[in-house]
């Protein structure tokens, strides 16, 4: 399942600024053919083992109830404090151990790469679950044209930190910048994508504009918003969650029903826009994306890597 993609590209073969597509007409170009009739061709073709037939969520329901605590602890929050966020320009810094390290506009990223729609379960840790339509690429398309070296073992994120338009930085409720991690093989897995939009539009300010990372076999919180630092690196990195309470949230965090949260039964979950008397839903292993991923972690106690 495993796509092939140069790894011998340069920054030099980006198209020249003045020739850029900017990001709204690129993603909704992208979303106009994701969602059009079968008769008109979609952006790409998506492996029906990748996107679910399940229903997505509305558009209303996942940007307005989500948790960016950049914005405030409520779900809420960032549906009402996320306006004043600046995307755009955005930069990425990716470093570490790598054959290009950089500062890469957005728009140098997205150049060249292939927009694919991707519905996914999403899970929550704390056992609230969705269904999205994303907008965007796979992670491993950035870190082969980068250049990864044989040494790295993992990638690292960070999230900006930009208080005066963050107002949730402006306390001490995390250790700043947020901060999350993989191990290579995770984020090469075709399912890991670095996200742009979701329903066909630009990313809302609230769900990680103007780039995230989603990983559907992981709680959401392993999803990280707003990326400006992509490090590869030899050593397991430190994670927000698990520097915050180590006994509650594993470096892995691979969805798991048998491996309760202490505070709270992971067996199953609640849809939201279900309704409050709606039945809950059993959590599946890996999210439902086994097929995909299990074989990492062969030989693993994930009750003891969790």
């Amino acid at each position: 399942m495993r796509k092939g993609y140069r790894n011998d590209l340069s920054w030099a073969d980006v198209t020249p600024k003045p020739l850029w597509l900017n990001r709204r007409q690129l993603i909704a170009g992208a979303g106009a053919l994701a969602i059009a009739s079968p008769a008109v061709a979609k952006i790409a073709t998506v492996p029906s083992a990748f996107s679910t037939d399940e229903t997505p969520n509305s558009i209303e329901e996942i940007s307005g109830y989500n948790s960016f605590y950049e914005f405030g602890l409520d779900k809420g929050d960032p549906a009402a404090n996320a306006g004043a966020l600046t995307v755009d320009p955005w930069a990425v810094q990716i470093d570490g151990l790598v054959d290009k390290p950089g500062n890469y506009d957005l728009g140098d990223i997205l150049s060249g790469v292939t927009l694919e729609e991707r519905i996914y379960r999403l899970r929550c840790v704390e056992a609230w679950s969705m269904v999205i339509p994303w907008v965007g690429f796979e992670l491993a398309t950035l870190l082969d044209r980068v250049g990864v070296q044989p040494s790295a073992k993992f990638v690292a994120f960070e999230t900006l930190v930009r208080p005066e338009e963050m107002p949730g930085q402006r306390g001490r409720s995390l250790d700043w910048p947020y901060r999350e991690g993989l191990r290579l093989d995770e984020a090469m897995n075709p399912l890991t994508i670095l996200a742009t939009g979701l329903y066909g539009e630009e990313m809302p300010k609230q769900n990680g504009a103007p780039i995230r990372l989603v990983v559907p076999w992981k709680y959401g919180f392993k999803s990280i918003k707003s990326i400006v630092k992509i490090s590869l690196v030899e050593a397991m990195p430190q994670t927000t969650w698990n520097m915050q309470n180590a006994r509650e949230y594993g470096f892995y965090s691979n969805v798991n029903p048998e491996v309760d949260h202490p505070r709270w039964s992971q067996a199953s979950e609640r849809r939201i826009g279900g309704g409050f008397f709606a039945p809950r839903i059993e959590t599946q292993m890996f999210n439902g994306y086994g097929e995909q991923v299990a074989q990492m972690y062969a030989g693993q106690d994930l009750a003891v890597d969790f």
